[in-house]
């Protein structure tokens, strides 16, 4: 099967990705690694990103869906992909879809992890890392304290970009680029929405619950 995850910044994909890649044996693809693995591998396509990055431009569709379409066009990942920040446009969607058919495959389902604004707000703004340790914390959520966490209290650090305005910023501008992509596979009888605020297993639980209905 092949799956695309959607999901506002903070929504839970990458944990959700992450038990679906483990459970069902499926390959995840991630427009932002497979940037990085070009930049890293140094390749003409790569050298154009870094440069392209170091100018603070786009990196255009073009560039985007070439990267795809060498993980479709590759037969280890025959149906086995989950797409997680691609397609990020309803431009990148048709030629998903396009691709898809051009290699005689199909994208089963589209999941669509639900979290309202507050509780993206919450989750991202409450984040809090230990510089020493690694450990990651939440202040509503769960709060680092001496009970769970050993070091110093001055270690606990935010990243900048985690600020409400620009947590609110992020949050719409995903709705205003996702929700035309979302209608565009909700015609196909594809979508499926899912409650992003229960907790992580009982999400995985509802996830596990349609893609067994996809195999029957």
């Amino acid at each position: 099967m092949n799956i695309i995850l959607f999901g506002p910044p903070g929504a839970g994909k990458g944990t959700q990705g992450s038990k679906i890649v483990e459970k069902f044996n499926l390959h995840k693809v991630s427009t932002g690694d497979l940037l990085r693995d070009e930049i890293k591998n140094n390749t003409d396509i790569g050298n154009e990103i870094r440069s392209l990055m170091d100018e603070g431009s786009l990196i255009s569709d073009n560039i985007i869906n070439d990267l795809i379409i060498k993980v479709i066009s590759n037969k280890k990942f025959y149906n086995r992909l989950i797409f997680d920040g691609y397609p990020r446009n309803l431009n990148q969607a048709m030629n998903l879809d396009s691709q898809i058919r051009k290699y005689k495959q199909k994208i089963s389902c589209v999941l669509s992890l639900n979290v309202d604004k507050e509780s993206i707000i919450k989750r991202i703004s409450g984040r809090q890392t230990c510089i020493n340790c690694g450990m990651v914390f939440n202040e509503h959520y769960y709060p680092a304290s001496n009970k769970n966490h050993a070091c110093d209290p001055k270690f606990l650090s935010k990243r900048t970009d985690d600020k409400k305005n620009t947590i609110q910023h992020r949050f719409e501008t995903y709705l205003n680029k996702t929700l035309p992509i979302l209608d565009y596979y909700k015609e196909q009888n594809l979508f499926h929405q899912i409650n992003g605020i229960a907790e992580i297993d009982q999400i995985f639980e509802e996830i596990c619950r349609i893609l067994a209905s996809l195999e029957t």
